[in-house]
């Protein structure tokens, strides 16, 4: 009879003990991978709204693409615009024969607008080269929540309409370089996805 009492004493009293020592052990927990947004602008440049065009990029194609991670947060932002501080390498280049991969920071501003959603894209490429590219979406193509964060707009693609002055509404291009300021028009497409983050900002493009 002592044995059985003992038995039953023990057997509760081991389980209580592993059971405790599982519920010790820290639970591992995973923050699913930030996505990382992809916004290619693409078209012809032209016509020449202002400047001398040294670079002779009228009536070429040109292609910027930028790659920002979806966990960014703005470095300044108001009731209805984002600006985004990207790293080197977000945004990628090709107008003409020129191509390029930026080696300094860029930023991206998403401001919306009751007529347009407008993205504008500032980057820096070789020999003191300064890009702007400015892209007129469809009103209401971003949610507010690009305000916070970068998301995905829709739809997507959609067409971009060339400005007609260098001070007016439309997409354009504007460079500087040598001192000489020059605005094109840009008339094409843009589109946008989202993928997970592990091969953001890759070497081979």
């Amino acid at each position: 009879m002592y044995s059985r009492m003992i038995r039953r004493i023990t057997l509760p009293t081991v389980v209580l003990l592993v059971a405790s020592s599982v519920c010790a052990q820290p639970i591992e927990r995973h923050a699913p991978a930030a996505k990382t947004l992809t916004i290619t602008i693409m078209g012809t440049l032209g016509p020449i709204l202002s400047g001398s065009d040294p670079l002779g990029l009228n009536g070429d194609n040109g292609t910027m693409t930028v790659k920002a991670s979806e966990a960014l947060s703005p470095t300044k932002h108001t009731s209805n615009s984002a600006t985004y501080t990207l790293p080197a390498g977000a945004i990628s280049v090709k107008a003409g024969s020129h191509k390029f991969k930026t080696n300094s920071k860029s930023t991206m501003i998403v401001k919306l607008t009751s007529s347009a959603d407008i993205l504008t894209l500032d980057a820096s490429g070789p020999d003191g080269l300064k890009l702007t590219a400015i892209a007129y979406l469809q009103a209401g193509s971003w949610t507010k929540s690009v305000l916070t964060h970068p998301t995905t707009f829709s739809p997507s693609p959609q067409n971009l309409t060339a400005a007609k002055t260098a001070n007016g509404p439309g997409s354009k291009l504007e460079y500087t370089i040598s001192g000489l300021k020059t605005i094109l028009g840009l008339s094409g497409t843009a589109s946008n996805s989202d993928s997970a983050d592990d091969l953001l900002y890759s070497e081979d493009w």
